[in-house]
């Protein structure tokens, strides 16, 4: 009986001494593990997986917003990011529901391609209310706090294309003007960059000019419109590539020869019709660089960085001389 007893005693010290060396593995692990998470976390904003960003973009039916998407993607998996990049349709709402989610996701940063520079100030206060830094791309925010607007030079780009159309008509003609969405910074300042371009050429007569809201379709109604009334129009600036497409449609044959057709954006559709003739330039922006600069801006809005009110990226003209270098 006492050595069965000792036998079972010596057993249950011998099972309470490998439970105890089980739970301080366990305890070592388990320290280890919060050790490392604590490291990640302390590695900045893009040294890590677990680090999201929000990119709520005004519409994906565009290439040039397409580009932009691209840009922002390729250097947030670059970084070892996660982004969630959204389509709001042109719906100002909408963007107001996604900056919502964006907060509700915990993101570090958001960025917003406003679809309109008004509207977007319920959308920017979303993430203000729940201190989440903000980056406007493309389109400014007439309110809220944004910590940078980071969009193309677009006055620099309206000059460009007042130039360019004029030089192309050799200083004198009758242009029609069709205007981008209304209420967009875009729009408003490439509209301010042609008008004080065109009016050094005397000899240009702008006969009309009508928002045709930076979409192909509309672009063919509003051209096909201004044509009853100015069938005798020399040139047409367009303050898109896809406008300047749809206008091209309803000139038919005259586009790009009897009636020269200046461009904004640069995208593939658009470098390649400067580059068969269809126009005469475009004005090309870099969206895929935009994209990728506002996923770098957002992360040093994230660590507290201080940051300049506006970044603008420089464009570049397309004409037929150098469209094939652009993909036309």
């Amino acid at each position: 009986m006492t050595a069965r007893t000792t036998a079972r005693r010596g057993s249950g010290t011998s099972g309470t001494t490998a439970r105890a060396g089980s739970r301080k593995r366990t305890a070592v692990a388990l320290v280890a593990a919060l050790a490392a998470t604590a490291a990640l976390a302390l590695t900045g904003c893009d040294r890590g997986g677990n680090t999201d960003l929000g990119l709520a973009l005004s519409t994906m039916n565009n290439p040039f917003f397409v580009g932009i998407k691209k840009g922002a993607q390729d250097e947030a998996d670059a970084r070892g990011l996660h982004i969630n990049i959204t389509d709001a349709q042109n719906d100002p709402t909408q963007q107001i529901n996604q900056m919502e989610t964006f907060t509700s996701q915990n993101v570090k940063a958001a960025i917003i391609n406003p679809v309109d520079s008004d509207a977007a100030v319920p959308a920017v206060g979303v993430a203000n209310r729940a201190k989440v830094p903000v980056i406007s791309i493309d389109r400014g925010v007439n309110g809220g706090t944004v910590g940078s607007t980071i969009a193309s030079d677009n006055v620099a780009g309206g000059r460009l294309a007042a130039k360019t159309l004029a030089d192309s008509l050799g200083g004198k003609g009758k242009v029609a003007f069709l205007e981008g969405q209304a209420g967009t910074s875009a729009a408003r300042e490439r509209s301010q960059g042609f008008e004080e371009g065109i009016k050094k050429y005397p000899g240009i007569q702008v006969v009309a000019r009508q928002p045709a809201d930076f979409d192909r379709t509309k672009g063919m109604d509003v051209m096909s419109n201004m044509l009853q009334a100015h069938h005798d129009v020399d040139g047409v600036f367009a303050a898109n590539d896809e406008m300047a497409l749809g206008a091209s449609k309803a000139l038919g044959g005259r586009s790009g020869k009897d009636v020269k057709v200046v461009a904004f954006d640069g995208t593939p559709d658009g470098v390649k019709a400067v580059g068969n003739g269809t126009l005469t330039a475009t004005v090309a922006q870099q969206p895929e660089l935009l994209g990728k600069q506002a996923v770098d801006w957002a992360l040093k809005a994230a660590r507290g960085e201080k940051l300049p009110q506006s970044v603008r990226v420089p464009v570049v003209l397309v004409t037929d001389k150098n469209a094939a270098r652009f993909g036309g």
